[in-house]
């Protein structure tokens, strides 16, 4: 890949490593100076940032521990969030320039089945697409 972006495909529907917010720096930041948009139960908390790597988006996942105690069910609800962003991304992946850095919440209180997380999250970043295109639209 040598340095440079590649479009998304909707066939290349893979999570790498280099596309995992692993910043703590970043993620500090992100809480910050963040801007979020939300559909309920799913809040995505997002910075138009310099990434060190050559990717557009890195994402991350979070479940609070004051909802769910225990790390069994906070780690389903994880792996339920990164496979609905990873079917997903396609739709907000190819109509930004900008790089990105994302952070979904989760903020129900209940287990999720994945049929309303992956409703949720194409709502959100359907919300997120148009946010950062009226945003861009409104500066020239």
């Amino acid at each position: 890949m040598c340095g440079k972006l590649r479009p998304l495909s909707a066939m290349d529907t893979t999570y790498p490593k280099k596309e995992k917010l692993k910043s703590r720096k970043l993620i500090d930041q992100l809480f910050a100076q963040g801007k979020s948009v939300s559909n309920y139960p799913i809040k995505l908390i997002y910075l138009n940032t310099e990434l060190p790597i050559d990717v557009k988006i890195q994402a991350g996942v979070a479940v609070p521990k004051k909802n769910f105690k225990s790390a069994v069910k906070r780690n389903r609800i994880k792996r339920l969030l990164r496979e609905a962003y990873r079917l997903n991304k396609h739709l907000v992946f190819n109509n930004s320039e900008a790089t990105f850095a994302f952070l979904f919440l989760y903020l129900g209180k209940q287990m999720p089945r994945y049929p309303e997380i992956e409703k949720a999250m194409k709502g959100l970043l359907a919300q997120f697409a148009k946010k950062v295109d009226d945003g861009s639209s409104g500066r020239r």
